[in-house]
């Protein structure tokens, strides 16, 4: 069958002419392949708003939990203490490599649909002294919860903590003034706002921080410190790197200026996310997430209550029409996500709720 488009926080629905750049194949000690990760590398830092005399960034093989995974290990010594800030799946996941690891940690957990409290966050860092890091997530791809990082940031600063951000589902779409914010690193994913392909993360770091990585990571593959000292002069990433996927993304990142920016970008996506919960409201579909705390990222929906959805009846239905959605995360309520990222349009919007509407009069509804 023919493609459909994704509507998803990622992977997500790229251009064709992304999709072309995946055709060239090139060697990963080619000087020109090296300069276009070089490239990817400057270009980044200025999406940022970084000094490039103050940050650094680095490439790293894999998905987005890698590169979190790779910055949690390298950056926390065995006489560090992390704090993990969650309220969604992602939040839970640095527990997860914590404890993989054996990285000291200590876990703040709110609810899914409340954001992350930095008056709490205070309070536990004044009571415990010991911790040296604070992380959590920006984008809580969960629910849809944007997660106020500046609040946190300035928190975790002021009692001289190192600041980690996953901004996995944020970055690209959603302005960040990482040096201004004075985050120490912040990690995201090359399938995600910048519209490239799964493949690689990418971490933007304070090189004073990532120089203090020496020696602690437990991985070999993930060591933070020593991919950046590897592709630091020259662009050579330590090993085989998905070089298709480098390609792609370095068109993506024309393609995002092309657009205007991070800026525009980020108003299409609020555009899309607007249109959307408005369509869905009309149709008896509520958020769960309140206004005031939802990204322009991805959307969680109850299903209206006096109606009777099976997921997959529901899901083939809108894929057998051209497009895909996300099955819901939460365990206390009945849920499914609706993503408005990539290469996503209000038209998509319109069609994908007049699509809903057909469905909910149908017969279809009830074979469940």
């Amino acid at each position: 069958m023919l493609g459909y488009k994704l509507l998803t926080p990622g992977p997500l629905t790229t251009t064709e002419s992304v999709k072309q750049e995946m055709l060239v194949d090139h060697c990963t000690w080619d000087t020109d392949y090296m300069q276009i990760t070089q490239d990817i590398r400057s270009g980044l830092l200025e999406l940022a708003h970084c000094n490039p005399e103050i940050y650094t960034t680095v490439l790293m093989q894999g998905s987005g939990t890698f590169g979190v995974e790779s910055t949690i290990i390298s950056s926390v010594g065995k006489e560090d203490k992390i704090l993990i800030c969650s309220n969604g799946a992602y939040g839970l996941r640095m527990c997860q490599i914590a404890e993989s690891a054996s990285v000291p940690y200590m876990h703040y957990r709110e609810a899914f649909d409340t954001i992350i409290d930095a008056k709490k966050v205070a309070e536990i860092l004044e009571n415990n002294p010991d911790i040296t890091h604070v992380a959590m997530v920006h984008s809580e791809t969960t629910t849809g919860i944007l997660n106020d990082i500046a609040s946190v940031a300035k928190v975790a600063k002021e009692n001289d903590k190192v600041f980690i951000v996953d901004a996995m589902s944020s970055f690209g779409g959603v302005e960040i003034d990482v040096e201004a914010l004075d985050i120490d690193f912040l990690v995201s994913s090359a399938n995600k706002c910048i519209q490239g392909v799964p493949g690689f993360s990418f971490i933007i770091a304070k090189t004073k921080e990532i120089e203090k990585c020496k020696g602690k990571s437990c991985s070999l593959s993930l060591d933070l410190y020593d991919q950046w000292l590897h592709m630091n002069p020259s662009g050579k990433w330590r090993f085989t790197s998905p070089t298709h996927v480098v390609l792609a993304f370095a068109k993506a990142m024309e393609e995002l200026q092309k657009e205007g920016g991070i800026s525009k970008r980020e108003m299409r996506y609020r555009k899309n996310n607007a249109l959307l919960i408005a369509g869905m409201k009309a149709l008896g579909f509520q958020s769960y997430v309140k206004s005031a705390y939802q990204s322009p990222i991805i959307t969680t929906f109850y299903y209206p209550e006096n109606k009777k959805i099976a997921f997959m009846n529901f899901y083939t239905y809108i894929k057998e029409n051209g497009y895909a959605i996300y099955p819901g995360k939460l365990t206390e309520a009945e849920t499914f996500r609706v993503g408005n990222i990539g290469e996503i349009y209000p038209e998509d919007m319109e069609k994908l709720c007049n699509m809903i509407g057909q469905y909910m009069d149908t017969e279809y509804l009830y074979n469940v």
